[in-house]
């Protein structure tokens, strides 16, 4: 019988079970995929932990890439043996088989192994929206990029660059920092070491960035308004640190009109063109070498934990992957 993870109550690493679960027909628009290849993400560990409520027991997971077994009455576009890929709002890709809207699902394209679209359907596609529909990157613009070392950071770093983007990365140590250099950013800055607000204003001659792209939440957010020039845009797309406290609308005037945004994936994948654009513009990005999948770790999906716990300590770098 397949195996997942499952947990049974919200809380730490701990809470996590390698459970057999069985996995019925597809039903109506749906396919069972087996997967090859799943990525590991910080929203994993908001629904490990409650910060995102679940229905108990529940699984965990939104990304994956594998192969098709069966399909289910009323899908049309994909056939058994297909190689396929997804991100899906319900929690669940921790598993060796799944069934899965066929609507939430994209081909794998030739070029690109299961690996990197495991973990290019949430990490890549988030990188996508955030550069070219939140806020439209232009040559010569300046980007701040907290987090530049990690899975959507050096995606982030990197197409930023090859969109003719000056990329100011800010991470956690001087490892970091030298992956970080080597992945797009023109400038790197150690949170705890640097003054991140003055370094960015010094770096931009007083002026500041155009956008900053903030997945720690709670404790960089005004550090990174303080990052913008006037009219700005602040993209609080994480909650690593905790999510954002309440603020006044005044804390945006004084700073010079700025705009703040807290967008979603998964808002922008709603409609299934939106979605296969998105995975379109990715994917090319890859092949035109625009941006290389680092992926840094792999642990077997018996090892779900373990990885939880390198996530949240910080001992990551780039992207990682469960092996079924």
């Amino acid at each position: 019988m397949p195996r997942a993870i499952r947990i049974h109550a919200a809380g730490g690493a701990e809470v996590m079970r390698l459970e057999e679960q069985e996995v019925s027909e597809p039903g109506v628009g749906e396919v069972r995929v087996r997967h090859t290849a799943i990525g590991l993400n910080y929203i994993d560990v908001y629904d490990r932990s409650g910060l995102y409520a679940q229905n108990m027991p529940a699984g965990l997971g939104r990304e994956a890439a594998g192969i098709v077994e069966a399909v289910g009455r009323k899908v049309r576009g994909f056939h058994t043996g297909d190689r396929v890929a997804y991100v899906h709002s319900v929690p669940g890709s921790y598993s060796e088989r799944r069934n899965v809207p066929a609507s939430r699902l994209v081909k794998i394209p030739a070029g690109i192994s299961d690996e990197q679209a495991a973990v290019l359907m949430l990490k890549g596609l988030t990188a996508c929206y955030l550069l070219r529909h939140t806020w439209r990157v232009k040559r010569g613009e300046v980007i701040v990029v907290h987090a530049a070392a990690g899975g959507v950071g050096l995606l982030l770093s990197q197409w930023g660059r090859a969109l003719g983007a000056t990329v100011i990365g800010i991470v956690g140590n001087d490892e970091k920092a030298k992956l970080a250099k080597k992945n797009g950013c023109k400038h790197v800055l150690v949170r705890g070491r640097d003054d991140v607000a003055a370094s960015v204003k010094k770096l931009t001659r007083g002026v500041g960035a155009q956008v900053v792209y903030d997945a720690v939440g709670k404790d960089t957010f005004f550090e990174s308004l303080d990052c913008l020039r006037k009219r700005g845009l602040m993209v609080s797309y994480g909650s690593a640190s905790g999510p954002v406290a309440p603020f006044s609308p005044a804390e945006l005037v004084k700073r010079g009109s700025l705009y703040v945004t807290r967008p979603t994936l998964f808002d922008y994948t709603a409609d299934r063109a939106d979605l296969e654009s998105l995975a379109r513009e990715t994917f090319a990005a890859v092949k035109k070498k625009w941006v290389k999948v680092r992926i840094h770790q792999r642990y077997k999906l018996a090892d779900a934990a373990q990885a939880h716990r390198d996530l949240e300590s910080r001992r990551t770098t780039g992207a990682s992957v469960l092996l079924p």
